[in-house]
C-alpha cells in the first residue's frame, strides 16, 4: 500500500491532460492512500497499546520488549 507519489508525477498527469479529471484522479488516489495508511497505523498502534498493557498484567517482560520496540519504530516512521 506504500505508493510513491511525487510533485512531477502530479504536474505529469495536469500537464498531459487537458482534462481535469486525470489529475483530480490521481490526488484522489493520494489522499486515499495516505488516509488508508494513517487508519492502518492508529490501528496497529492501538493492537500494540492492548498487547502491552497484557504483557505487564501477565508480567511477560519478553513480550512487553517485542511490542514496546515495535512501538517504538512505528512512532520513529511517523516522525521522520
Amino acid at each position: 500500500m506504500d505508493k510513491y507519489y511525487s510533485y512531477t508525477d502530479f504536474l505529469k498527469a495536469v500537464g498531459h491532460s487537458k482534462k481535469v479529471d486525470e489529475a483530480e484522479k490521481l490526488l484522489n488516489e493520494i489522499y486515499l492512500d495516505l488516509f488508508l495508511n494513517r487508519i492502518q497505523r492508529m490501528h496497529r498502534e492501538e493492537k500494540l497499546m492492548v498487547l502491552i498493557d497484557r504483557a505487564l498484567d501477565e508480567k511477560d517482560e519478553v513480550a512487553f520488549h517485542l511490542y514496546a520496540t515495535e512501538l517504538e519504530a512505528l512512532h520513529q516512521v511517523v516522525s521522520e
